[in-house]
């Protein structure tokens, strides 16, 4: 999800850069072009430190959720191999409680409910969160690049990243590739910005 909403933004952000750096004085030398790569920007070494702390806020409170639907597929799985080999030695003739098997189909069941209900519910909850406090750090980003490439000259910043459907800028020269450069760039800037709190 991170990744398409971050590529939407910098496509927009690249339409909008387009737009504002096309109306150049005929005559002028061409639109310089440069790339960046927004996965970088959530390295936790290397990227943005603003946005890596703003991620790391939104899943703190879900690791007891990612931790509780863990255990229960794993439980989930145990009953299905049980429910299996009951099935299997059924087959073959073998006595088995059949009592005990459906007392386990019906966990199992139970349990398929309780998982997609805990998913489902911890999904809007991360998106709402995401939005709150991802989003206003990722318009702070794309400000932070259109004023970068209007520092340094760009006429168009395209997002090396892939896209949805697997697209990948291929790069002919490392100079092009301003990623570095940028998370530099807006790091310091924004060395003195408080951190996103949970």
């Amino acid at each position: 999800m991170f990744n398409r909403i971050l590529s939407f933004a910098f496509c927009l952000l690249c339409i909008s850069l387009s737009s504002s750096f096309a109306q150049a004085p005929v005559g002028s030398s061409s639109t310089k072009i440069a790339v960046i790569n927004s996965y970088a920007f959530g390295d936790e070494k290397a990227g943005i430190s603003r946005f890596v702390e703003a991620i790391k806020s939104v899943n703190a409170p879900f690791v007891t959720v990612n931790t509780d639907l863990n255990t229960m597929n794993t439980r989930l799985q145990t009953l299905a191999k049980e429910i299996q080999t009951a099935r299997e030695q059924l087959a073959r003739g073998v006595a088995v409680d059949e009592k005990n098997i459906q007392t386990k189909i019906d966990e199992a069941e139970k349990l398929q409910r309780e998982i997609k209900f805990k998913q489902e519910d911890a999904k809007a909850q991360y998106e709402k969160r995401y939005q709150s406090v991802v989003g206003p750090v990722m318009q702070a980003i794309g400000t932070g690049l259109r004023d970068y490439a209007k520092l340094k000259g760009f006429g168009l910043i395209f997002d090396a990243s892939k896209d949805e459907r697997g697209f990948l800028v291929a790069i002919g020269d490392e100079k092009v590739d301003v990623t570095k450069d940028f998370i530099a760039f807006y790091n310091a800037r924004n060395a003195a910005a408080p951190s996103a709190k949970p």
